[in-house]
């Protein structure tokens, strides 16, 4: 079964139970921002009468018009595969591909859209999926500071969960099928699970055609991460897959972020602003949110090198994180994402990531001088000495052969 909806970070590990869980706990008011009125459970309610006018603070750590001197992500498709994405706010309406999208749930006699047989992925009575696809494509309003890093790209909304926890690791295999038949260029999940899968499984199988298809497949960590102990979740633990953590406002994880070997960066997910259904912006909180900031980028780079990899855009992504150690760690995997570093890169693809260069080693010593002669200077000092002597004694020869003489011209004349 997959769960939606964690709450607070205080709350989410009794929370979590075993299976795919969309990562959100509650959310959390931020400094400076307007109408962002929460109810008492700690969930934003929508739609909203008022926009969050502010700039989020993950936005005001870019240079807008430095990330998309290139592109805003045109022509590029994401799948959001979560609880629907509501195409009724403003700023996703022109961003939302209904055409393409799907709704893999049994309609809900109770809802009033489901009820007239509303299956193009469009509802979203959780809200969760409408927030992530705001993160990657949400286009400009005036009222609001808030943008999609994304925001001229598409979104394939694929709905697959609920607040009844109705989806499970098959049907999100049909929906990455789905996304692949739909041309999805990055698919984003912000959904997990504890549950071992292996690459045989039907989920790890549809993960692996989306990769082989050229699809950058983006993957929240999950929030079960206030132990600090080192686990596995499901699809971000697949090869191939870049799984995200939560950064915070410090670019240090945030304690509800699952830790594990798989992590490859993190990313902003603490008092995160995005789009709810209806109307206005809401604040929320977990690796469901730093997924899709992600997903931007990667739709971003998607565009900007149409012929890279998957695994080339990720490294990109990966290799000009801001990192805390030289090399790969646990908690924030490369290190936090860093968008204008990784769109302004070498235009050169690399496969795999590497540590920074190390400091210059300090030259090695130059091994002693070992004469078996005497130096230069020895060889003057001996020749001056010599020199010396020879005159010395020159001048006693002559001295005593002058003496000689005198004596022997005394006795010549007497």
């Amino acid at each position: 079964m997959l769960y939606p909806l964690k709450r607070a970070a205080a709350t989410t590990a009794a929370a979590l139970l075993t299976a795919l869980t969309a990562a959100t706990p509650a959310a959390v008011a931020a400094e400076g921002t307007k109408g962002a009125a929460l109810d008492g459970s700690g969930e934003c309610t929508f739609p909203m009468k008022e926009q969050i006018a502010g700039t989020p603070w993950p936005l005001q750590r870019v240079l807008l018009d430095e990330l998309w001197q290139d592109t805003k992500g045109k022509g590029v498709r994401v799948a959001v595969i979560d609880t629907g994405v509501d195409n009724d706010n403003v700023q996703l309406k022109p961003a939302v591909d209904a055409s393409a999208g799907k709704d893999l749930l049994k309609p809900d006699k109770k809802n009033s859209d489901e009820k007239r047989g509303k299956t193009d992925g469009t509802v979203d009575l959780v809200g969760h999926g409408t927030k992530v696809a705001g993160i990657i494509a949400a286009r400009p309003r005036k009222g609001t500071g808030f943008v999609g890093i994304a925001p001229e790209s598409t979104i394939i909304p694929i709905r697959q969960n609920d607040e009844n926890n109705s989806g499970n690791d098959r049907t999100m295999a049909t929906a990455i099928d789905h996304a692949i038949a739909k041309g999805a260029d990055v698919i984003n999940i912000s959904q997990d699970t504890v549950k071992p899968l292996g690459p045989d499984s039907a989920l790890g199988k549809a993960v692996q055609r989306a990769i082989t298809a050229g699809v950058v497949v983006v993957a929240s960590a999950g929030n079960d991460g206030m132990d600090g102990k080192v686990k596995n979740t499901y699809p971000a633990a697949f090869p191939g897959v870049l799984a995200v953590a939560s950064s915070d406002r410090n670019n240090e994880r945030a304690v509800f972020s699952q830790a594990g070997e798989f992590v490859g960066v993190a990313a902003p997910g603490v008092d995160i602003v995005s789009t709810v259904p209806g109307n206005g912006q809401c604040i929320d909180n977990g690796t469901s949110f730093s997924a899709p900031y992600v997903a931007g980028v990667a739709a971003l780079l998607k565009a900007k090198h149409p012929r890279w990899t998957p695994a080339e855009i990720i490294a990109e992504i990966e290799q000009t994180a801001t990192r805390s150690i030289n090399g790969h760690d646990n908690f924030v995997g490369w290190g936090v994402i860093d968008p204008v570093r990784a769109l302004s890169g070498d235009d050169k693809p690399q496969a795999a990531p590497r540590p920074d260069p190390g400091p210059a080693k300090p030259p090695a010593p130059e091994p002693a001088h070992l004469a078996m002669t005497e130096t230069v200077q020895e060889r003057n000092e001996r020749y001056a000495t010599y020199a010396l002597g020879i005159s010395v004694v020159l001048v006693a020869v002559i001295a005593g052969t002058a003496t000689v003489i005198r004596d022997t011209a005394r006795k010549r004349s007497r």
